[in-house]
């Protein structure tokens, strides 16, 4: 059963470097799980599975963007890669991979955490077991959440309709049902909120090799905001960010930082990056050809070309227009851009980069939009937030901000990092693309319809008899 196939996992171990080693299989369960040394090794190998190809490495961030309008397919580059997702054309046997590696990963976590109890020694503290729970509660959200949205309809438009499974203890031989997507998001905050609980505030895990590629307290309290916005919890949403924001750890890039911010580690404090996936060549999960930055390359495979909708949207001068984006000469008559916040690390080619989860910025324009509905911070408002950004990026200042700023805004801001195509959904908003090059088959998409929810993957139905199809498919 591909739900629970990898439940072994729970045995990953690394070293110092666990971000660029392979992860040890062969160890069984009890050996890797029995001390705290094994637990806190395998605690570290959960990350591994983020920079998958079928999760952040490249479907999850640039498939939803290619579907969002944001990005277009043309023959300038085209190697018959995301056709599917542009064209929104998607079957049981060809739904995206997100589903494996979450479960996954899922599935090591609950390994992780059954084992914690009992697991003091002489120089472990029942603090040091709570941090490795709360990391491992942390990466459970997030799978579940990147899961709930990608293969169910919105929280705001149908919470009692089937989400996705909620897996809180591996079985090798469960078949767990479809909870509602209410149920799922409840042990989602659930589990941040235990999190948040029990971490330490200075935990920082400092045996890798980039200091925001593991959970800590911020990045909880940064994925509880967008949970709760997904919800429609204003407040909440408001009240999360605004801890992040005014923790002081974090700081806006500037226009004169912008263009050298993205793909590479980050030790320390500074900027805007609060949880990322750490990729290398050296990692076991790198993806190769297939990896997230060569296929924004313009020359690599290319494919992921950004839409003249999305670049209508930017002023001329504004940063993340002049340095957001790249061309070439060769073959490009159409003047296509690519998005440049994967231009690799300069490891050799295909390049490894690491892509951005959770950052300062989308804790403003979270707070601005749940400001601007209903919610209330002192001394804040939707045009301090909306324009704190703005003048990080060299645009001028709006005077008085409409829900439609608030989302223009955040489609500009956080282009291709794998949002827009999930705010349209949880907004309630019809996808309208122009810039269109495959006919006039889903060009469009309307909502409500079943095709925001994608379908459930046929293997999956067909190893669990419990599992219920999408409606649609």
């Amino acid at each position: 059963m591909i739900l629970f196939s990898a439940a072994f996992v729970s045995g990953l171990t690394a070293c110092q470097d666990f971000l660029v080693r392979e992860p040890k299989l062969e160890q069984s369960n009890e050996i890797t799980l029995s001390t705290y040394d094994g637990l806190n090794s395998a605690t570290a190998g959960l990350y591994g599975y983020l920079s998958e190809i079928g999760w952040y490495g490249q479907v999850f961030t640039l498939g939803t963007d290619m579907r969002s309008g944001n990005g277009v397919k043309d023959d300038v580059r085209n190697s018959n890669r995301f056709t599917q997702e542009y064209n929104w054309n998607y079957l049981p046997t060809n739904s995206t991979g997100i589903w494996s590696y979450a479960y996954v990963t899922i599935a090591a976590a609950n390994n992780i955490i059954d084992n914690l109890a009992g697991k003091t020694e002489t120089d472990v503290t029942e603090q040091d077991l709570n941090n490795l729970k709360a990391e491992c509660l942390f990466i459970r959200a997030l799978a579940h959440f990147d899961c709930v949205i990608t293969y169910a309809q919105p929280y705001t438009y149908k919470s009692e309709s089937l989400g996705v499974p909620v897996v809180l203890h591996t079985d090798s031989e469960g078949k767990p049902a479809r909870e509602t997507v209410a149920k799922v998001y409840e042990q989602i905050v659930t589990d941040l909120t235990e999190a948040e609980t029990i971490i330490d505030p200075e935990y920082v895990r400092l045996d890798g090799t980039d200091s925001k590629a593991a959970a800590n307290l911020d990045a909880i309290r940064a994925l509880l905001s967008r949970v709760y916005l997904y919800m429609g919890n204003w407040q909440k949403a408001a009240d999360y960010a605004t801890l992040v924001i005014n923790s002081g750890n974090y700081q806006m890039w500037t226009p004169a930082e912008y263009p050298d911010v993205w793909g590479k580690n980050i030790a320390g404090e500074g900027g805007e990056v609060i949880f990322e996936v750490f990729s290398s060549k050296s990692n076991y999960s790198h993806g190769n050809w297939e990896d997230i930055t060569w296929m924004t390359s313009p020359d690599g495979s290319g494919d992921a070309m950004v839409s003249n909708d999305l670049l209508a949207l930017y002023d001329q001068n504004d940063i993340r227009y002049t340095a957001g984006f790249r061309t070439t000469d060769t073959n490009n008559g159409k003047g296509r851009k690519w998005t440049a916040k994967y231009p690799g690390k300069g490891e050799g080619s295909p390049d490894a980069n690491n892509i951005i989860v959770l950052r300062l910025s989308e804790m403003y324009l979270n707070r601005a939009e749940a400001l601007k509905n209903g919610a209330t911070i002192a001394g804040v408002t939707p045009e301090s937030d909306i324009n704190t950004i703005r003048s990080n990026r060299g645009v001028a200042s709006i005077g008085s901000v409409t829900i439609q700023d608030i989302k223009n805004e955040r489609r500009m801001e956080l282009a291709w990092e794998g949002h827009h195509v999930f705010d349209l959904a949880r907004w309630g908003d019809a996808l309208t693309r122009t810039d269109f090059t495959l006919g006039t088959m889903n060009q469009n998409i309307p909502f409500p319809d079943y095709r925001w929810a994608l379908p459930i993957p046929q293997r999956e139905l067909d190893v669990n008899e419990n599992l219920v199809q999408n409606e649609g498919y």
